[in-house]
């Protein structure tokens, strides 16, 4: 019997909205401290999504890559942009439904700050790059779920590292490669401008 087109958005959505595009401590923070943060960027939101599927039963694992800093200037810019690492460490979750595997990408992103996005750059319609995104289908890019893959930043992938069955084991064999000093910095500093950068691209009103 096919599954109602809701399952499984009630998890997807409100990930999606609720928890909004932002910028963790660290990839390998546990579910809960990004229930708590009440943000999350491609990596942290994957393994929040995750822990909400397999709690009521639906398989998943996570696929994990390494994409181009460009889709994040804008939210990252000056001398910290330029001292970023080139590819950065990310991941989307796959859920498995009738005998299918899909990829659950589209979830980083808060509607409200692609909305704003949007409104911002109102003649780019196909391939848009940079804030933290990385599509060709700016003007409707596939966010939503219907028995479907969505994604947002698929765009900016540059090497692929397969899948794993849970996070842990992902980031036991990959790390973001920054080096000490720039961890510590982007933990006390940088990441803070890149989220002011982003909530003041989502309250903007035009």
């Amino acid at each position: 019997m096919r599954l109602p087109p809701f399952y499984p958005v009630p998890f997807v959505l409100p990930l999606t909205d609720d928890i909004q595009f932002g910028y963790n401590t660290s990839d390998d923070i546990p579910a809960s401290k990004v229930l708590k943060d009440g943000y999350g960027q491609c990596n942290t939101k994957s393994t929040l999504l995750m822990a909400l599927l397999r709690a009521v039963g639906i398989p998943n694992r996570i696929h994990g890559f390494t994409i181009d800093k460009a889709l994040q200037k804008g939210a990252i810019t000056g001398i910290w942009y330029r001292l970023s690492p080139q590819n950065i460490l990310h991941s989307w979750v796959e859920v498995y439904i009738e005998n299918e595997w899909y990829f659950l990408e589209g979830v980083i992103i808060d509607k409200t700050y692609l909305n704003a996005l949007q409104e911002q750059n109102p003649e780019c319609k196909t391939t848009f790059c940079g804030y933290g995104i990385y599509t060709d289908k700016f003007e409707n890019p596939e966010m939503e779920w219907n028995f479907s893959h969505t994604f947002i930043q698929e765009k900016g992938i540059h090497q692929d590292f397969g899948v794993f069955d849970n996070p842990d084991t992902f980031y036991s064999k990959h790390q973001q490669k920054m080096g000490i000093l720039k961890n510590i910095l982007f933990k006390k500093y940088i990441r803070h401008l890149m989220n002011n950068n982003v909530n003041t691209i989502r309250n903007k009103q035009y």
